[in-house]
């Protein structure tokens, strides 16, 4: 992989580049699209590829437990078995196998309501065990017992063969006490160098057999707290990886206040991932002009599938009475298949009728909306009217909520 910057910003840390992977260039930044279990749910290739999308990010959690690691090692790696040509990603698990194990919901929503600080993470029980050497968890499809450590999520990792993995990391609720962060960054740092040797010796291994070279972020954590984020970017940074990804962040509010922290200590020319973050117009532009060069987040197709479609007036939910009889487009500024092709009325009626058709349609929406507002923005920066077209977009898209985003316009 390599990385070049083409263009900064003059006034913030917003600039254009390219990563060049063995399966082509990234121009960014760029929005990534979710392509969890090596789909982008309800969508096909060619349908991604007009989406003028640029990669996809599969996860290795789920696809370690089905079809398999040497299922898609056999078909010669990810971009193959899925029939795309293009870059792609893996991130490395870890997310998907403490989430479940800390019932990760509940444990937002018992922190969100709780008055003590101090409120301690329930893990489920028998779901997870945590150690130094790594965790046992269990499948949530059939109860399996499995072993994920750093080494297991290179293997793992090569076998799928993306572009781009992440190292594995220990994830935490935002709201965790202090103590339980600490040790999850601990963890996340001593787990992060021996990812990175992994990796390493798997790509010799590559080398040696004339296959293409894979690279490897390393993940800044931290949550909330000002001199866990410093630590974790200072260490993360000085061991070497190809780039860097930034976990646990969870709302718009805390992007610039935690890439503040974080940036400075991060190396300017390699490049910088913001994990799972997408799911609203505001986290793109605060994630760029903090110097995020690529995004990943699967709210696009899971809103779709819900009904809850991108517009640039803001989201709606196509699912609503108003919309049986318009005949418009979803957006009349929307250049997608779906927006091209049928009206607002004709959604509204799939959805009524539990028509799969709905998915499809609505999903092409969305990840078209994200994926070109990433694009839109790569491009003002070219032409240096980034800040017009940030303020253009979101006094349009937040019109009815502009006193609760003011402060980042």
């Amino acid at each position: 992989m390599k990385f070049k910057i083409i263009k900064s910003h003059s006034k913030n840390l917003a600039r254009v580049g390219q990563i060049e992977t063995s399966h082509g260039t990234i121009e960014t930044p760029a929005f990534i699209v979710g392509g969890t279990k090596a789909t982008v749910k309800a969508l096909t290739i060619d349908q991604i590829k007009n989406l003028n999308s640029q990669a996809i990010l599969a996860n290795t959690y789920h696809l370690m437990l089905q079809p398999g690691a040497e299922i898609i090692q056999q078909a010669n790696g990810l971009a193959s078995f899925m029939g795309y040509d293009g870059p792609t990603f893996t991130d490395s698990g870890g997310f998907q196998i403490f989430s479940l194990g800390l019932a990760y919901k509940q444990n937002l929503k018992d922190m969100t309501n709780s008055q003590n600080s101090n409120h301690k993470l329930k893990f489920s029980k028998g779901l997870i065990n945590v150690s130094d050497d790594g965790v046992e968890f269990k499948s949530h499809l059939d109860g399996t017992k499995y072993f994920m450590s750093p080494e297991k999520s290179m293997k793992i990792q090569h076998q799928i063969g993306a572009d781009i993995h992440m190292a594995f990391d220990q994830l935490t609720t935002p709201l965790a006490d202090q103590s339980t962060i600490e040790e999850a960054c601990r963890r996340t740092h001593e787990w992060a160098a021996r990812s990175l040797a992994q990796h390493q010796l798997l790509n010799h291994q590559h080398k040696k057999n004339q296959q293409p070279e894979q690279s490897l972020y390393g993940i800044v954590q931290g949550s909330r707290i000002k001199n866990l984020r410093i630590e974790s970017a200072k260490i993360i940074n000085s061991l070497g990886f190809d780039g860097f990804a930034i976990g646990g962040i969870f709302e718009p509010t805390e992007i610039n206040q935690v890439l503040g922290w974080i940036m400075p200590k991060l190396t300017l020319d390699k490049p910088k991932h913001l994990l799972g973050m997408g799911a609203q117009p505001l986290d793109l532009f605060l994630g760029i002009e903090n110097g995020i060069d690529t995004f990943d987040c699967v709210a696009p197709t899971r809103q779709a599938r819900n009904g809850a479609l991108y517009t640039s007036n803001g989201r709606i939910n196509i699912t609503n009475q108003q919309f049986k009889t318009n005949y418009d487009p979803i957006d009349k500024n929307c250049r997608c298949y779906t927006c091209l092709n049928h009206t607002q009325s004709y959604l509204n009626h799939l959805f009524k009728a539990n028509e799969l058709l709905a998915y499809t349609l609505s999903s092409i929406h969305n990840e078209y909306f994200v994926v070109n507002l990433v694009n839109q923005i790569r491009q003002s920066i070219l032409n240096e009217n980034y800040q017009d077209f940030k303020e253009s977009f979101l006094n349009n898209y937040y019109y009815k909520q502009l006193d609760s985003i003011k402060n980042f316009i």
